[in-house]
């Protein structure tokens, strides 16, 4: 019998955090997943959302009534459509490693959270809650910008660096794309004109198409003398793109654009989702 798909979801119950749990459970719909809503209990937080109890004594009663209203909000939505579950847990420590124990221990296939956009990702992809679980993760990590609301995706842009790896995560992306009969477009981008880009870039189109069993895929080389990750949010935005997918691995284009140099103008931080593909 094949494993149930597990999403994790953390939640701080900001907006953006909520954001991400519409996102967590439409997800969970299609993948008739098990979903768990997940909270590290932080006293900052806390005194945010319950400033009358400075102290914190009844932190922990707060924390679990919101928790069960969002999971009885979840289950009455999503159950009918194919959500096979949605738990809830909430633990003391730490955001990001109790996160990371927590995917770890139920074995999540992927974790859904929120980012506020710029402001959470404007120089690295290392310096905040969402980056470092990003960074961090062994498992893949679904990044849904504040103000986006879930929608059906009519094209996913795959970034691709001609990784051998390419032909294992597209079937992730087919996968996906097929719950919502969305386009895919497998985007290599080039700082360069060189004829070598268009040979390898026939190559790659030659060795991963047998692995492509979806008719809505195209195989795209854009060149850009200036940044890539600029270059590739010109793609996303005229290409009317919905999910950027990105493959995180040494030397690839998560590495390239995201870790080195993000620029403060990729817009899609602010209204595009994120899928960061890390378990092969």
């Amino acid at each position: 019998m094949s494993k149930t798909f597990t999403i994790i979801c953390p939640t701080d119950f900001s907006e953006c955090s909520l954001n991400a749990i519409e996102y967590a459970a439409k997800l969970g719909e299609f993948y008739q997943a098990d979903l768990l809503l997940f909270h590290v209990l932080n006293k900052k937080d806390y005194e945010k959302l319950s400033p009358l109890d400075s102290k914190g004594y009844h932190q922990e009663e707060f924390i679990k009534e919101k928790m069960i209203n969002l999971q009885q909000a979840i289950l009455k939505e999503s159950l009918p459509k194919g959500l096979k579950s949605c738990l809830i847990s909430y633990k003391n420590g730490k955001i990001v490693p109790s996160t990371l124990a927590e995917t770890e221990h139920i074995k999540a296939d992927m974790i859904v959270m929120g980012t506020e956009g710029t402001n959470d990702l404007r120089e690295h992809i290392i310096g905040s809650k969402t980056s470092k679980i990003v960074e961090e993760a062994s498992t893949d990590v679904f990044v849904v910008p504040r103000k986006v609301f879930f929608k059906k995706p009519r094209k996913m842009v795959y970034a691709s660096d001609y990784l051998e790896e390419d032909k294992i995560a597209i079937q992730k992306v087919i996968e996906m794309a097929q719950f919502f009969d969305s386009e895919i477009d497998i985007v290599h981008v080039s700082s360069t004109h060189k004829a070598i880009d268009k040979s390898l870039h026939k190559e790659m189109v030659n060795e991963i198409s047998p692995f492509v069993k979806y008719d809505k895929v195209s195989f795209v080389l854009k060149s850009y003398r200036d940044d890539l990750a600029l270059g590739l949010e010109n793609y996303l935005q005229t290409s009317k793109g919905d999910v950027l997918v990105t493959l995180s691995k040494k030397k690839s284009f998560f590495d390239q654009i995201f870790a080195k140099n993000l620029s403060k103008k990729m817009a899609y931080f602010i209204n595009k989702p994120l899928w960061v593909i890390k378990s092969l």
